[in-house]
Protein backbone atom coordinates (compact mmCIF):
# COMPACT_ATOMS: atom_id res chain seq x y z
CA UNK A 1 0.00 0.00 0.00
CA UNK A 2 3.07 2.29 0.65
CA UNK A 3 4.68 1.70 -2.38
CA UNK A 4 0.86 2.78 -4.15
CA UNK A 5 1.42 5.86 -2.22
CA UNK A 6 4.95 7.13 -3.07
CA UNK A 7 3.81 6.05 -6.70
CA UNK A 8 0.59 8.94 -6.61
CA UNK A 9 2.88 11.60 -6.73
CA UNK A 10 4.62 10.47 -10.41
CA UNK A 11 1.88 9.46 -11.95
CA UNK A 12 -0.11 13.33 -10.82
CA UNK A 13 2.99 14.75 -12.36
CA UNK A 14 2.50 12.70 -15.54
CA UNK A 15 -1.21 13.77 -16.32
CA UNK A 16 -0.60 17.34 -15.69
CA UNK A 17 2.55 17.25 -18.11
CA UNK A 18 -0.16 15.23 -20.65
CA UNK A 19 -2.94 17.98 -19.75
CA UNK A 20 -0.24 20.85 -20.23
CA UNK A 21 0.58 19.18 -23.82
CA UNK A 22 -2.91 19.13 -24.65
CA UNK A 23 -4.02 22.45 -24.12
CA UNK A 24 -0.64 23.75 -25.99
CA UNK A 25 -2.15 21.33 -29.02
CA UNK A 26 -5.43 22.69 -29.14
CA UNK A 27 -4.28 26.46 -28.56
CA UNK A 28 -1.49 25.51 -31.62
CA UNK A 29 -4.84 24.34 -33.23
CA UNK A 30 -6.44 27.27 -32.71
CA UNK A 31 -3.93 29.55 -34.35
CA UNK A 32 -3.58 27.47 -37.05
CA UNK A 33 -7.42 27.56 -37.67
CA UNK A 34 -7.29 31.35 -37.51
CA UNK A 35 -4.70 31.55 -40.19
CA UNK A 36 -6.62 29.16 -42.51
CA UNK A 37 -10.08 31.00 -42.05
CA UNK A 38 -8.11 34.56 -42.84
CA UNK A 39 -6.77 33.04 -45.90
CA UNK A 40 -10.21 31.56 -46.88
CA UNK A 41 -12.15 34.94 -46.41
CA UNK A 42 -9.68 36.59 -48.77
CA UNK A 43 -9.84 34.13 -51.58
CA UNK A 44 -13.53 33.75 -50.80
CA UNK A 45 -14.28 37.38 -50.97
CA UNK A 46 -12.65 37.99 -54.41
CA UNK A 47 -13.90 34.97 -55.79
CA UNK A 48 -17.54 36.13 -55.52
CA UNK A 49 -16.61 39.35 -57.95
CA UNK A 50 -14.34 37.68 -60.40
CA UNK A 51 -17.61 34.82 -60.20
CA UNK A 52 -19.98 37.85 -60.92
CA UNK A 53 -17.86 39.36 -63.63
CA UNK A 54 -17.78 35.49 -65.41
CA UNK A 55 -21.69 35.00 -64.92
CA UNK A 56 -22.72 37.90 -66.34
CA UNK A 57 -20.34 38.34 -68.89
CA UNK A 58 -22.07 37.41 -72.23
CA UNK A 59 -19.41 35.43 -74.40
CA UNK A 60 -16.70 34.38 -71.67
CA UNK A 61 -13.88 32.59 -73.10
CA UNK A 62 -13.32 29.78 -70.92
CA UNK A 63 -15.08 28.30 -68.06
CA UNK A 64 -14.98 28.42 -64.18
CA UNK A 65 -11.95 27.08 -63.84
CA UNK A 66 -10.12 29.59 -65.22
CA UNK A 67 -12.20 32.22 -63.51
CA UNK A 68 -11.08 30.52 -60.29
CA UNK A 69 -7.23 30.79 -61.37
CA UNK A 70 -7.76 34.74 -62.30
CA UNK A 71 -9.13 34.51 -58.35
CA UNK A 72 -6.01 32.53 -57.17
CA UNK A 73 -3.79 35.26 -59.28
CA UNK A 74 -5.57 38.07 -57.88
CA UNK A 75 -5.10 37.02 -54.56
CA UNK A 76 -1.30 36.21 -54.97
CA UNK A 77 -0.81 39.96 -57.10
CA UNK A 78 -2.63 41.63 -53.60
CA UNK A 79 0.30 39.83 -51.58
CA UNK A 80 2.67 41.46 -53.67
CA UNK A 81 4.06 38.76 -55.64
CA UNK A 82 4.54 39.33 -59.45
CA UNK A 83 2.77 37.11 -62.13
CA UNK A 84 3.94 35.95 -65.88
CA UNK A 85 1.57 36.52 -69.17
CA UNK A 86 2.64 33.90 -71.35
CA UNK A 87 0.15 35.06 -74.19
CA UNK A 88 1.30 37.82 -75.69
CA UNK A 89 1.42 38.95 -79.19
CA UNK A 90 5.31 38.60 -79.54
CA UNK A 91 5.16 34.80 -77.83
CA UNK A 92 7.61 35.97 -74.95
CA UNK A 93 6.50 36.00 -71.39
CA UNK A 94 6.00 39.34 -69.91
CA UNK A 95 5.69 40.18 -66.23
CA UNK A 96 2.84 41.99 -64.60
CA UNK A 97 4.18 43.17 -61.41
CA UNK A 98 1.71 46.78 -60.13
CA UNK A 99 -0.17 45.60 -57.41
CA UNK A 100 -3.34 47.27 -56.72
CA UNK A 101 -3.09 48.39 -53.23
CA UNK A 102 -6.73 48.69 -52.41
CA UNK A 103 -6.63 44.47 -52.76
CA UNK A 104 -3.62 44.49 -50.61
CA UNK A 105 -5.70 46.04 -48.39
CA UNK A 106 -7.86 42.54 -47.65
CA UNK A 107 -5.40 40.26 -46.88
CA UNK A 108 -3.29 42.45 -44.31
CA UNK A 109 -6.47 43.49 -42.25
CA UNK A 110 -7.83 39.57 -42.25
CA UNK A 111 -4.23 38.88 -41.01
CA UNK A 112 -4.15 41.62 -38.67
CA UNK A 113 -7.11 40.68 -37.12
CA UNK A 114 -6.29 37.01 -37.06
CA UNK A 115 -3.28 37.54 -35.09
CA UNK A 116 -5.37 39.95 -32.74
CA UNK A 117 -8.43 37.59 -31.82
CA UNK A 118 -5.88 34.61 -31.52
CA UNK A 119 -3.87 36.76 -28.81
CA UNK A 120 -7.48 37.54 -27.58
CA UNK A 121 -7.76 35.82 -23.71
CA UNK A 122 -10.64 33.39 -23.45
CA UNK A 123 -11.84 31.32 -20.76
CA UNK A 124 -11.58 27.89 -22.32
CA UNK A 125 -8.73 28.32 -24.84
CA UNK A 126 -5.34 28.12 -23.33
CA UNK A 127 -2.94 30.90 -24.42
CA UNK A 128 0.61 30.57 -26.07
CA UNK A 129 3.13 33.17 -26.07
CA UNK A 130 2.57 36.27 -28.51
CA UNK A 131 5.45 35.26 -30.92
CA UNK A 132 3.89 31.45 -31.15
CA UNK A 133 0.84 32.36 -31.77
CA UNK A 134 1.81 34.80 -34.60
CA UNK A 135 4.03 32.12 -36.04
CA UNK A 136 1.05 29.61 -36.03
CA UNK A 137 -0.96 31.94 -37.42
CA UNK A 138 1.34 32.72 -39.91
CA UNK A 139 2.22 29.49 -40.60
CA UNK A 140 -1.56 28.80 -41.21
CA UNK A 141 -1.83 31.07 -44.12
CA UNK A 142 1.27 30.29 -46.08
CA UNK A 143 -0.11 26.96 -45.83
CA UNK A 144 -2.88 27.88 -47.46
CA UNK A 145 -0.43 30.18 -49.88
CA UNK A 146 1.12 27.39 -50.85
CA UNK A 147 -1.97 25.80 -52.62
CA UNK A 148 -2.84 28.69 -54.00
CA UNK A 149 0.29 29.19 -55.63
CA UNK A 150 0.27 25.31 -57.30
CA UNK A 151 -2.62 26.14 -58.67
CA UNK A 152 -1.78 29.27 -60.13
CA UNK A 153 1.17 27.69 -61.81
CA UNK A 154 -1.42 26.74 -64.75
CA UNK A 155 -3.29 29.53 -67.37
CA UNK A 156 -2.22 32.58 -69.53
CA UNK A 157 -1.92 33.93 -66.49
CA UNK A 158 0.71 32.26 -64.24
CA UNK A 159 1.85 32.82 -60.68
CA UNK A 160 6.25 33.67 -60.79
CA UNK A 161 7.27 31.03 -57.87
CA UNK A 162 10.67 32.74 -57.17
CA UNK A 163 8.39 35.98 -56.33
CA UNK A 164 5.83 34.22 -54.32
CA UNK A 165 8.21 32.65 -52.18
CA UNK A 166 10.12 35.92 -51.03
CA UNK A 167 7.28 38.16 -51.09
CA UNK A 168 4.19 36.31 -49.65
CA UNK A 169 6.08 35.22 -46.20
CA UNK A 170 7.47 38.40 -45.86
CA UNK A 171 3.58 39.84 -46.34
CA UNK A 172 2.42 37.80 -44.29
CA UNK A 173 5.00 38.14 -41.10
CA UNK A 174 4.34 42.18 -41.60
CA UNK A 175 0.97 41.77 -40.96
CA UNK A 176 0.83 39.23 -38.54
CA UNK A 177 3.69 41.50 -36.51
CA UNK A 178 1.34 44.15 -36.60
CA UNK A 179 -1.70 42.46 -35.29
CA UNK A 180 0.28 40.79 -32.48
CA UNK A 181 1.52 43.97 -31.66
CA UNK A 182 -1.90 45.68 -31.42
CA UNK A 183 -2.74 42.71 -29.17
CA UNK A 184 0.22 42.27 -26.77
CA UNK A 185 2.37 45.73 -26.91
CA UNK A 186 5.42 46.67 -27.71
CA UNK A 187 8.03 43.59 -27.46
CA UNK A 188 10.64 44.92 -24.81
CA UNK A 189 13.13 42.68 -26.91
CA UNK A 190 12.77 45.44 -29.40
CA UNK A 191 13.29 48.35 -27.34
CA UNK A 192 16.46 49.54 -26.39
CA UNK A 193 17.16 49.22 -22.71
CA UNK A 194 16.32 53.00 -21.78
CA UNK A 195 13.27 52.89 -23.53
CA UNK A 196 11.90 49.67 -21.81
CA UNK A 197 8.32 50.24 -20.03
CA UNK A 198 9.66 49.73 -16.58
CA UNK A 199 12.44 52.39 -17.20
CA UNK A 200 9.48 54.62 -16.98
CA UNK A 201 6.52 53.46 -15.34
CA UNK A 202 5.86 56.34 -13.95
CA UNK A 203 4.92 57.55 -16.81
CA UNK A 204 1.30 58.26 -16.06
CA UNK A 205 -0.46 57.86 -19.85
CA UNK A 206 2.98 59.52 -21.89
CA UNK A 207 3.18 56.89 -24.86
CA UNK A 208 6.23 54.56 -24.48
CA UNK A 209 8.78 56.11 -27.26
CA UNK A 210 9.11 53.28 -29.78
CA UNK A 211 4.89 53.18 -29.57
CA UNK A 212 4.52 57.22 -30.05
CA UNK A 213 7.21 56.96 -32.92
CA UNK A 214 5.46 54.11 -34.72
CA UNK A 215 2.14 56.26 -34.63
CA UNK A 216 3.39 59.49 -35.72
CA UNK A 217 5.08 57.52 -38.38
CA UNK A 218 1.66 55.79 -39.50
CA UNK A 219 0.63 59.42 -39.27
CA UNK A 220 2.40 60.99 -41.90
CA UNK A 221 2.08 57.90 -44.46
CA UNK A 222 -1.39 58.64 -44.26
CA UNK A 223 -1.01 62.09 -44.75
CA UNK A 224 1.17 61.58 -47.65
CA UNK A 225 -1.86 59.20 -49.09
CA UNK A 226 -4.36 61.76 -48.46
CA UNK A 227 -2.90 64.75 -50.37
CA UNK A 228 -1.61 62.69 -53.04
CA UNK A 229 -5.39 61.77 -53.10
CA UNK A 230 -6.36 65.02 -53.66
CA UNK A 231 -3.57 65.84 -55.55
CA UNK A 232 -5.09 62.87 -58.27
CA UNK A 233 -8.79 63.83 -57.52
CA UNK A 234 -7.55 67.62 -58.73
CA UNK A 235 -5.86 66.58 -61.99
CA UNK A 236 -9.27 63.82 -63.06
CA UNK A 237 -11.35 66.43 -62.49
CA UNK A 238 -9.25 68.83 -64.82
CA UNK A 239 -9.13 65.89 -67.42
CA UNK A 240 -12.62 64.50 -66.81
CA UNK A 241 -13.41 64.46 -70.40
CA UNK A 242 -10.13 62.46 -71.33
CA UNK A 243 -10.85 60.30 -68.61
CA UNK A 244 -14.47 59.12 -69.52
CA UNK A 245 -13.51 58.56 -73.33
CA UNK A 246 -10.87 56.14 -71.93
CA UNK A 247 -13.93 54.55 -69.80
CA UNK A 248 -15.69 54.60 -72.66
CA UNK A 249 -13.06 52.52 -75.33
CA UNK A 250 -12.35 49.65 -73.26
CA UNK A 251 -15.34 47.98 -73.31
CA UNK A 252 -19.05 48.00 -75.03
CA UNK A 253 -20.77 45.77 -72.37
CA UNK A 254 -21.96 46.13 -68.66
CA UNK A 255 -19.91 43.61 -67.63
CA UNK A 256 -16.62 44.59 -68.82
CA UNK A 257 -17.63 48.66 -68.15
CA UNK A 258 -18.39 47.10 -64.39
CA UNK A 259 -14.77 45.34 -64.48
CA UNK A 260 -13.04 48.01 -65.57
CA UNK A 261 -14.55 50.26 -63.25
CA UNK A 262 -13.72 47.48 -60.35
CA UNK A 263 -9.96 48.27 -61.55
CA UNK A 264 -9.94 51.44 -61.63
CA UNK A 265 -11.23 51.87 -57.87
CA UNK A 266 -8.41 49.30 -56.83
CA UNK A 267 -5.95 50.74 -58.71
CA UNK A 268 -6.56 54.44 -56.80
CA UNK A 269 -4.42 53.75 -53.94
CA UNK A 270 -1.89 53.68 -56.51
CA UNK A 271 -2.42 56.45 -58.15
CA UNK A 272 -2.42 58.66 -54.79
CA UNK A 273 0.46 57.05 -54.12
CA UNK A 274 1.95 57.98 -57.63
CA UNK A 275 0.76 61.23 -56.74
CA UNK A 276 2.54 61.88 -53.21
CA UNK A 277 5.90 60.83 -54.79
CA UNK A 278 5.21 63.22 -57.67
CA UNK A 279 4.53 66.00 -54.30
CA UNK A 280 7.85 64.47 -52.46
CA UNK A 281 9.87 65.80 -55.45
CA UNK A 282 11.33 62.41 -57.17
CA UNK A 283 7.94 61.43 -58.67
CA UNK A 284 7.12 58.67 -60.84
CA UNK A 285 7.37 56.90 -64.50
CA UNK A 286 5.13 55.85 -66.80
CA UNK A 287 6.91 53.94 -68.91
CA UNK A 288 10.50 53.18 -69.40
CA UNK A 289 12.29 56.46 -69.90
CA UNK A 290 9.67 58.81 -68.70
CA UNK A 291 10.11 60.89 -65.80
CA UNK A 292 6.85 63.04 -64.16
CA UNK A 293 8.16 65.38 -61.60
CA UNK A 294 7.23 69.03 -60.64
CA UNK A 295 10.29 70.19 -61.68
CA UNK A 296 9.23 69.02 -65.51
CA UNK A 297 7.94 66.10 -67.21
CA UNK A 298 9.33 64.46 -70.29
CA UNK A 299 10.02 60.91 -72.24
CA UNK A 300 6.91 60.13 -72.50
CA UNK A 301 6.08 57.18 -74.63
CA UNK A 302 2.31 56.26 -76.17
CA UNK A 303 0.20 56.12 -73.07
CA UNK A 304 -2.49 52.73 -72.75
CA UNK A 305 -6.05 54.05 -72.77
CA UNK A 306 -7.08 53.77 -68.87
CA UNK A 307 -9.00 55.99 -66.87
CA UNK A 308 -6.28 56.83 -64.66
CA UNK A 309 -3.68 57.64 -66.91
CA UNK A 310 -5.93 60.81 -67.82
CA UNK A 311 -4.61 62.54 -64.32
CA UNK A 312 -0.92 62.84 -65.72
CA UNK A 313 0.27 65.88 -65.86
CA UNK A 314 1.68 67.14 -69.67
CA UNK A 315 5.38 67.03 -70.92
CA UNK A 316 6.79 70.35 -69.97
CA UNK A 317 8.93 72.24 -67.24
CA UNK A 318 7.50 72.70 -63.91
CA UNK A 319 6.20 75.53 -62.79
CA UNK A 320 4.63 77.95 -59.57
CA UNK A 321 1.37 75.11 -60.18
CA UNK A 322 3.41 71.98 -60.14
CA UNK A 323 5.77 73.44 -57.42
CA UNK A 324 2.93 74.05 -54.87
CA UNK A 325 2.37 70.28 -54.92
CA UNK A 326 5.36 70.42 -52.03
CA UNK A 327 2.73 71.19 -49.39
CA UNK A 328 1.83 67.75 -49.37
CA UNK A 329 5.26 66.42 -47.66
CA UNK A 330 5.08 69.62 -45.72
CA UNK A 331 1.83 68.76 -44.10
CA UNK A 332 2.92 65.45 -43.80
CA UNK A 333 5.71 66.37 -41.73
CA UNK A 334 3.77 68.89 -39.77
CA UNK A 335 1.68 65.77 -39.00
CA UNK A 336 4.51 63.77 -37.49
CA UNK A 337 5.53 66.72 -35.32
CA UNK A 338 2.06 67.43 -34.14
CA UNK A 339 1.94 63.68 -32.66
CA UNK A 340 5.38 63.25 -31.38
CA UNK A 341 4.83 66.77 -29.51
CA UNK A 342 1.08 65.21 -28.01
CA UNK A 343 3.17 62.03 -26.68
CA UNK A 344 6.29 64.23 -25.49
CA UNK A 345 3.66 66.46 -23.43
CA UNK A 346 0.39 64.33 -22.84
CA UNK A 347 -1.19 66.56 -20.14
CA UNK A 348 -1.75 69.96 -20.94
CA UNK A 349 0.00 72.60 -18.68
CA UNK A 350 1.35 69.42 -16.29
CA UNK A 351 5.31 69.24 -16.57
CA UNK A 352 5.79 66.02 -14.23
CA UNK A 353 4.71 63.74 -17.12
CA UNK A 354 6.78 65.05 -20.06
CA UNK A 355 9.96 64.42 -22.34
CA UNK A 356 12.79 66.72 -22.37
CA UNK A 357 13.39 68.26 -25.78
CA UNK A 358 16.43 66.22 -26.97
CA UNK A 359 13.66 62.49 -26.63
CA UNK A 360 11.30 64.45 -28.32
CA UNK A 361 14.18 65.15 -31.35
CA UNK A 362 14.71 61.97 -30.94
CA UNK A 363 10.89 60.19 -31.49
CA UNK A 364 10.79 62.71 -34.15
CA UNK A 365 13.51 61.72 -36.01
CA UNK A 366 12.61 57.56 -35.59
CA UNK A 367 8.86 58.13 -36.49
CA UNK A 368 10.62 59.71 -40.03
CA UNK A 369 12.69 56.85 -40.57
CA UNK A 370 8.74 54.99 -39.73
CA UNK A 371 7.34 57.13 -42.22
CA UNK A 372 9.93 56.80 -44.61
CA UNK A 373 9.54 52.97 -44.79
CA UNK A 374 5.90 52.88 -45.04
CA UNK A 375 6.30 55.11 -47.79
CA UNK A 376 8.95 53.17 -49.44
CA UNK A 377 7.12 49.81 -49.11
CA UNK A 378 3.90 51.63 -50.54
CA UNK A 379 5.92 53.21 -53.38
CA UNK A 380 7.56 49.40 -54.00
CA UNK A 381 3.99 48.09 -53.97
CA UNK A 382 2.49 50.61 -56.22
CA UNK A 383 4.58 50.07 -58.86
CA UNK A 384 6.10 47.69 -61.16
CA UNK A 385 6.37 46.35 -65.20
CA UNK A 386 3.39 45.74 -66.85
CA UNK A 387 4.88 44.27 -69.36
CA UNK A 388 8.29 44.52 -71.49
CA UNK A 389 10.29 47.63 -73.04
CA UNK A 390 7.93 50.28 -72.94
CA UNK A 391 5.67 49.00 -70.34
CA UNK A 392 8.82 47.62 -67.92
CA UNK A 393 8.67 50.71 -65.99
CA UNK A 394 5.33 52.18 -64.24
CA UNK A 395 5.39 54.11 -60.84
CA UNK A 396 8.00 55.64 -58.01
CA UNK A 397 10.88 54.32 -57.61
CA UNK A 398 10.54 53.21 -53.78
CA UNK A 399 14.31 53.92 -52.60
CA UNK A 400 13.87 57.73 -53.86
CA UNK A 401 9.94 57.98 -53.08
CA UNK A 402 11.15 56.70 -49.20
CA UNK A 403 14.17 58.71 -48.64
CA UNK A 404 12.51 61.82 -49.98
CA UNK A 405 9.74 61.16 -47.28
CA UNK A 406 12.39 60.72 -44.25
CA UNK A 407 13.84 64.10 -45.58
CA UNK A 408 10.52 66.23 -45.31
CA UNK A 409 9.34 65.04 -42.30
CA UNK A 410 12.14 65.07 -40.06
CA UNK A 411 12.74 68.78 -41.48
CA UNK A 412 9.77 69.98 -41.32
CA UNK A 413 8.54 67.43 -37.92
CA UNK A 414 11.20 68.29 -35.70
CA UNK A 415 10.26 71.95 -35.26
CA UNK A 416 6.94 71.26 -34.96
CA UNK A 417 7.22 68.91 -32.46
CA UNK A 418 9.17 71.10 -30.10
CA UNK A 419 6.84 73.71 -30.50
CA UNK A 420 4.26 71.27 -29.64
CA UNK A 421 5.21 70.74 -26.71
CA UNK A 422 6.05 74.21 -25.75
CA UNK A 423 2.83 75.38 -26.01
CA UNK A 424 1.08 72.39 -23.99
CA UNK A 425 3.97 73.12 -21.08
CA UNK A 426 3.40 76.54 -21.50
CA UNK A 427 1.72 78.13 -18.15
CA UNK A 428 2.93 74.66 -16.46
CA UNK A 429 4.58 74.80 -12.64
CA UNK A 430 8.23 74.90 -12.72
CA UNK A 431 9.77 71.40 -11.33
CA UNK A 432 11.25 71.30 -7.43
CA UNK A 433 14.78 72.45 -7.31
CA UNK A 434 17.28 69.49 -6.04
CA UNK A 435 17.68 69.48 -2.04
CA UNK A 436 21.30 70.41 -1.31
CA UNK A 437 23.72 67.33 -0.42
CA UNK A 438 25.09 65.30 -3.00
CA UNK A 439 23.79 66.36 -6.10
CA UNK A 440 26.53 64.84 -8.26
CA UNK A 441 24.90 61.34 -6.71
CA UNK A 442 21.77 62.41 -7.72
CA UNK A 443 22.31 63.20 -11.50
CA UNK A 444 23.76 60.23 -11.42
CA UNK A 445 20.93 57.57 -10.34
CA UNK A 446 18.83 60.31 -12.73
CA UNK A 447 21.07 59.77 -15.55
CA UNK A 448 20.89 55.50 -15.19
CA UNK A 449 17.14 55.69 -16.16
CA UNK A 450 17.87 57.49 -19.44
CA UNK A 451 15.89 60.18 -18.76
CA UNK A 452 12.72 58.84 -19.28
CA UNK A 453 10.24 61.67 -17.79
CA UNK A 454 10.78 64.81 -16.13
CA UNK A 455 10.57 64.41 -12.30
CA UNK A 456 11.35 66.41 -9.43
CA UNK A 457 14.88 66.28 -8.30
CA UNK A 458 14.27 66.60 -4.58
CA UNK A 459 12.70 63.30 -4.93
CA UNK A 460 16.01 61.49 -5.98
CA UNK A 461 17.67 64.00 -3.21
CA UNK A 462 15.22 62.57 -0.91
CA UNK A 463 16.02 59.12 -1.63
CA UNK A 464 20.17 59.33 -1.42
CA UNK A 465 19.57 60.54 2.17
CA UNK A 466 17.39 57.83 3.30
CA UNK A 467 19.82 55.31 1.55
CA UNK A 468 23.11 57.08 0.90
CA UNK A 469 25.07 53.83 0.46
CA UNK A 470 22.70 52.62 -2.33
CA UNK A 471 22.77 52.72 -5.98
Amino acid sequence: MSQLTDLAPSFSSRHRARGARGARGAAVAAALASGFLAAGLGLGFLAVFVLLLWITSPYPDSGPGAALRIVADLWLLAHGADLVRTETRTGASAPVGLTPLLLTVLPVFLLHRAARDALTPQDSRPQLTPLATGAWVACGYLAVAGGVTGYALAGPLQAAPLSVALVVPLTVAAATAAGVWSAAGTPAVLLPRRWHPEAADARAGAAPRAEAAARAGAAGVVALLGGGALLCGVALVMHAAVAQEHFLSLSTTVSGRFGVFLLAVALLPNAAMWAAAYGLGPGFAVGAGSTVAPLGAAGYPVQPAFPLLAAVPGEGPGGPLTWAVAAVPVVAGIVVGSFAGRAAAPTVGERGQSWRWWPTVEVTALAALVCGAGTAALAWLAGGPLGTETLADFGPVWWQAGGAAVVWTAVAGAPVALTVRAVRLRGAAPLPVAAPGRPMRARRRWGRQGWPLWEPRSRLAEEWQEDPGGD
